[in-house]
């Protein structure tokens, strides 16, 4: 899109606004975190536990030692003053909280166990595989049912009502048992820092989610004060989740770098992205409904497992968006938690939603089989008019709407119920439908905004830009505030030298930095239009501030108010129609530069929002074809429509929900990382066997959003919409596949073994 062809002024709000960051990247010079050099850089290379569980019985590290280039061998009782870290309510702690080498236990395959520090990465790698490990090993568990063996504590956390009186009294019950399976974050971008110490203080370049809170750990890890450590994460090749907290290869590079006193940089293979940096654990769901013979709900139990390691308490929040999302007035979800000698897991686009909602959504299609009623009828029989979970009422929900704008794109009028019955091109056609929800919440952000006397703006915030765009919002904020072209604004992110920002997980980000940054500006924009009043060389001098105003980068009088051209201005008499350039007044006022700064004022902080449920919904229809005769399985059509607030960015926000559905595609025929039982080793773990979706894959994809502005989260009525993309897609196509070929597939990912016993064959 041409410069021209962008929308000006308060019109860049909600236009398909190209990405500000667009050329950096495309031309190869955006810096990330591995880019950066240093002189005397050293290079660290992890090894890795080649057992599942057990302990060191003995580490030779002699041999690399005398290697050439070798400046430090790393193991436990030789890596020096790290500390282990605890959880924190906002900061969050290490994804993985026993320090590196802390004992000699293996926890799980690949865990680190060494370290070798060297002149160049070539000389790093051969010392490491010149170390000489022997084991103590013990069989791992990596069972896949996790119900197998649990002597745990289940724990409630949601009940209404009485579900198990209503499910012996309903009509019509359903009681199945739905599996997700591990799935690996698998980014772009892997895992890596460059560690820098000067002094006392270190500098971090970390493939991070999160540097502020990634500052606030690592300072405890290295036990320094927080105001000596510097985090940056400029760019991101993406994180998914799995770069939220730091792992710990970011210790390791920080603590060998201080023991070697010279820069290290230490990253993460591909292989090694299947063990020690996080991934989605594997979740059993045992989801029982219960419905008047009508269809109306009147108990939901949701009951599940998640998998986490041996060292943390990871959970899966599988029932999250249950006790919201229908209406029903005897409701519990349980948790349990089930330890495998596995790597802790982390987040993944869409915790708990995504695997949650495929047990809910595939059950509540059981459910509308068993009744003989359209899916969609079950669901607006079903619809919630308040969160009878929090009993509150919703910020804003228009599920219904979604509902119906989807039946409209695919034409669910045409759809026919039994299994098998709907053909085209001598293919079975399915079609299915599945609800989506996502949490909407407005977290601590600071920001500033600088007029500067070279005629550009300049914005700044720690938080991050992990791929989504968040350069060009805070881009389109300054732009529509001050009118200044999206050329003339720079906007630096992802340092923790600059104002305090959001993580960018939990779709959190956009509905902070928006206000925090109109904040910012209008603070700069009144402290301009000041200067420009009391300067008196200023052809303004002698107005008052509140008749002035900032438009295309020029101070200029507000329409109908006179304009007073001040008696020392020797430039043109007639200033009011096109104004003068901000510079020129700051020159004028001998100032290099004016600057604001703005705050969000958290959710949690706002008695208005503490009023309301605040969350984001949507709904996807997916379209799958099957060829009976030579067992071919591919999903042609999905439609997603979203009701999550104001979208900011049009072309950003369609990108999001594209990402996310391909996401969503990968987990529901593809993505399964799978445990060699007697090692406990990944044994697809790279891309050669684990496979994610590619373009020849994609169906066609159509992303609509409603645009319902939602002032209760924030006064631009956006919400984010990075997680909500993704849940509801696997059900969807779940319930699309069964449609087609009259089998019910309640284990991921959907395989073409688990649909030959179909006996849907072509007409």
């Amino acid at each position: 899109m041409a410069a021209s062809q962008i929308p000006q002024g308060a019109n860049i709000i909600g236009a398909a606004v190209p990405r500000i960051d667009g050329p950096l990247k495309t031309t190869g010079t955006a810096r990330y975190s591995l880019d950066r050099d240093f002189p005397n850089l050293a290079h660290a290379v992890a090894v890795q536990a080649t057992i599942g569980k057990g302990r060191i019985r003995s580490l030779d590290a002699s041999a690399a030692e005398k290697m050439p280039g070798v400046l430090a061998v790393l193991y436990h009782g030789k890596l020096k003053d790290v500390y282990r870290t605890f959880p924190r309510q906002q900061d969050g702690s290490m994804a993985e909280t026993r320090p590196p080498f802390d004992d000699e236990k293996i926890y799980y395959w690949g865990q680190y166990v060494a370290a070798v520090v060297a002149e160049t990465l070539e000389q790093a790698r051969a010392a490491a595989q010149a170390i000489r490990i022997e084991y103590d090993a013990e069989a791992p568990d990596v069972r896949t049912d996790l119900g197998a063996g649990f002597e745990g504590k289940r724990e409630s956390s949601w009940k209404r009502g009485d579900p198990d009186e209503a499910l012996k009294a309903a009509a019509v019950v359903i009681d199945e048992t739905y599996s997700t399976p591990v799935e690996t974050h698998n980014p772009m971008e892997m895992h890596g820092t460059v560690a820098v110490w000067e002094g006392e203080n270190v500098t971090l370049y970390d493939s991070s989610q999160g540097v502020v809170g990634h500052r606030t750990t690592m300072a405890e890890v290295l036990g320094v004060p927080r105001e000596n450590v510097r985090t940056i994460s400029r760019f991101i090749g993406s994180g998914f989740g799995g770069k939220l907290s730091p792992w710990p290869q970011a210790t390791l590079a920080a603590a060998a770098a201080r023991q070697v006193g010279r820069p290290v940089k230490l990253s993460v293979d591909r292989r090694m992205m299947f063990t020690g940096v996080g991934h989605r654990p594997r979740t059993q769901q045992r989801i029982r409904l219960g419905a008047t013979a009508d269809g109306k709900l009147t108990a939901i139990r949701h009951d599940f497992y998640t998998e986490t390691s041996q060292l943390d308490d990871f959970v899966e929040h599988c029932g999250e968006q249950t006790p919201f999302i229908y209406s029903c007035p005897n409701l519990e979800v349980t948790t349990a938690l089930v330890r495998r000698n596995v790597g802790t897991p982390a987040p993944m686009r869409g915790p708990g939603a995504v695997p949650g909602l495929f047990a809910l959504e595939s059950a509540i299609d059981e459910l509308a089989v068993k009744l003989k009623m359209d899916p969609l009828e079950l669901r607006y029989k079903n619809d919630a008019e308040r969160d009878e979970g929090k009993n509150l009422p919703f910020s804003s929900r228009h599920l219904k709407e979604c509902y119906q704008t989807g039946a409209e794109k695919i034409g669910w009028k045409d759809r026919t119920p039994a299994v098998g019955s709907m053909r085209r091109n001598g293919k079975v056609i399915g079609w299915g439908v599945a609800g989506a929800s996502w949490a909407a919440a407005r977290v601590p952000c600071t920001a500033t905004f600088e007029f500067c006397t070279n005629g550009r703006v300049c914005v700044r915030c720690a938080t991050q830009d992990i791929g989504t765009g968040t350069y060009t919002l805070f881009a389109q904020v300054a732009h529509e505030k001050t009118g200044v072209p999206l050329d003339r604004i720079d906007v630096f992110l992802g340092d923790t030298n600059l104002p305090d920002g959001p993580t960018s997980g939990g779709s959190m980000v956009t509905s902070a930095i928006l206000p925090a940054t109109a904040g910012a500006v209008s603070q700069a924009t009144q402290r301009l239009l000041n200067i420009a009043a009391m300067t008196p060389e200023s052809p303004f001098h002698g107005s008052h501030p509140d008749s002035l105003t900032v438009a295309e980068g020029r101070i200029v009088a507000k329409q109908g108010q006179p304009q007073v051209v001040g008696a020392a201005y020797h430039g043109s008499a007639d200033v009011s129609a096109k104004g003068l350039p901000f510079e020129e007044v700051l020159r004028m006022a001998n100032l290099s530069s004016v600057m604001g700064s703005g705050r969000n004022v958290p959710s949690f902080e706002d008695p208005k929002a503490k009023q309301y449920s605040l969350h984001s919904f949507g709904a996807h229809f997916a379209e799958v074809e099957w060829d009976a005769e030579i067992a071919r399985l591919r999903v042609s059509r999905i439609f997603s429509i979203f009701d999550a607030g104001r979208i900011i960015n049009k072309k950003a926000g369609a990108n999001q929900i594209l990402g996310a559905a391909i996401m969503g595609l990968g987990m529901s025929l593809m993505e399964e990382t799978v445990y060699e039982p007697h090692t406990g080793q990944p044994i697809n773990g790279s891309f050669a066997d684990y496979l994610v979706p590619v373009c020849a894959d994609l169906p066609d994809l159509d992303v609509t959003f409603l645009d319902y502005p939602d002032l209760i989260v924030n006064e631009y009525g956006a919400r984010g919409i990075g997680e909500i993309g993704m849940a509801g897609v696997a059900p969807a196509i779940a319930s699309a596949v069964y449609h087609a070929t009259g089998v019910r597939v309640r284990e991921l990912p959907i395989r073409i073994e688990d649909l030959l016993k179909s006996t849907v064959r072509e007409a």
